[in-house]
């Protein structure tokens, strides 16, 4: 800085001292000077400008570098993350996906339904007003609760989804009694035998329904009602629901009638398959008393059953067995005899039976090609030698001899395979089918 200014006073000097032409040169020197400092300082900043210029075009060019390499690799299909992607160029043609096979739809599973029916004879649960009241059914009434008589035989209804009994007498305060040489009543109470040991239903139309006339069998329908038991039999056929499946009931009492009643049987089914019962159970009072064999009428009866639609026939009144027969693929048990029998302590057979049936039902439709069913051998008393009420189940030679009943060879001295060989015998006596 010092330097600058004693060069500025010398100049200054010279300037004061020297004449006209001395300042003329003095001021084209510095002009000179002026125009040569203006040329450098624009040389500097052309040669700055084309430097930032010459960057900034690097800058660009990389840019355009890098953009136009990745537009190569895209073409050459190589993606930053190492991925093969289609030429941009040229796309692929996509490939067509292919068109899946249907899957068959299955056909629809049938719905199955089954039911267990059991039926049994005579249940008479009263004792004839002109009888002893000891060892009566009076007396183990008095003696026991309601649901011992069925302690032995309770299992095997509880455990099926119908129970059929034929009920023979009359529950009833009334004294109108007919000049039957039998006549049978109890109170009202005692349906409580019934409806403790899981008897649904219960057939009416019998030689005793009427033994205390008119006002007896209406007190014995409204007591069955009013305790939920369906009661069936003469004009009044039913139709009741059992595990969604319509059952029809019918009950026809044939003693003296013979064929008369054949209009009335035809008439009962046609009733309830107008009703829409989907499985038909017929029960018959009839046959003669003793008599191990079906009479004519009994045959013809329950082969016109079968014809009219019924599928199993279920009879009573005999006091004893008679044989089972298959008609068209339905069975018929003539007589399953006594079973709580009230009207006799030594009655002439002790032997009875539970008949069993499982019915199977694809859609609601019977399935006409199952068949299973069993006969469980009974003896109307837990005692030896006299009838306590109280069924309770056979076995050994006991069973055997009813077996024998029921195949039809009552006389025979030992057991001999009968019509019912393809049954399921083996079962007896036992909880499994």
């Amino acid at each position: 800085m010092k330097r600058w200014r004693k060069t500025f006073r010398q100049l200054k000097r010279i300037w004061r001292r020297g004449d006209l032409i001395l300042r003329i040169r003095l001021i084209l020197t510095g002009a000179v000077c002026v125009v040569a400092a203006m040329f450098i300082a624009a040389l500097l900043i052309s040669g700055i400008g084309s430097l930032a210029g010459k960057g900034m075009k690097t800058e660009q060019e990389a840019v355009h570098s890098g953009s136009a390499e990745n537009g190569q690799a895209a073409s050459a299909g190589v993606s930053g993350s190492g991925a093969v992607t289609a030429p941009s160029q040229a796309p692929a043609v996509p490939t067509p996906t292919p068109t899946p096979t249907p899957t068959p739809t299955p056909p629809p599973q049938p719905v199955m339904t089954e039911i267990t029916v059991s039926c049994v004879g005579d249940c008479t649960l009263a004792r004839d007003s002109e009888a002893e009241y000891d060892m009566s059914l009076t007396e183990a009434w008095d003696s026991h609760e309601p649901g011992w008589f069925f302690d032995n035989v309770r299992h095997y209804f509880e455990q099926d989804d119908l129970t059929i009994v034929n009920f023979e007498g009359t529950l009833t305060e009334s004294d109108d009694r007919t000049e039957n040489r039998f006549a049978f009543k109890a109170p009202a109470e005692y349906v409580q035998i019934l409806t403790g040991s899981g008897v649904e239903a219960a057939n009416l139309a019998n030689n005793h329904s009427f033994d205390y006339g008119e006002q007896g069998f209406e007190d014995t329908k409204q007591v069955l009602d009013e305790a939920g038991i369906r009661n069936f039999g003469y004009d009044r056929s039913i139709v009741m629901e059992v595990n969604g499946i319509k059952v029809g009931l019918t009950g026809t009492y044939e003693l003296v009638k013979e064929m008369g009643v054949a209009d009335q049987l035809e008439e009962q089914i046609r009733y309830v398959k107008e009703q829409g019962a989907q499985l038909v159970i017929s029960s018959f009072h009839w046959g003669d008393e003793k008599s191990y064999e079906p009479t004519d009428i009994q045959v013809a009866l329950a082969h016109l059953a079968i014809d009219s639609g019924a599928d199993l026939v279920i009879g009573h009144h005999p006091h004893v067995l008679q044989p089972v027969e298959v008609y068209k693929g339905k069975r018929i048990c003539y007589s399953l005899g006594n079973f709580c029998f009230g009207g006799n302590v030594w009655p002439y057979d002790m032997d009875s039976a539970i008949y069993q049936q499982k019915f199977v039902f694809r859609d609601g439709v019977l399935d006409p090609d199952t068949d299973i069913y069993r006969l469980i051998p009974v003896r109307i008393t837990s005692a030896d030698d006299y009838n306590n009420f109280q069924p309770t189940p056979a076995e050994g030679s006991t069973a055997d001899r009813i077996n024998a009943k029921l195949s039809g060879h009552a006389y025979a001295d030992v057991y001999e395979d009968g019509p019912l060989e393809a049954g399921d015998w083996s079962t007896y006596g036992t909880d499994e089918w």
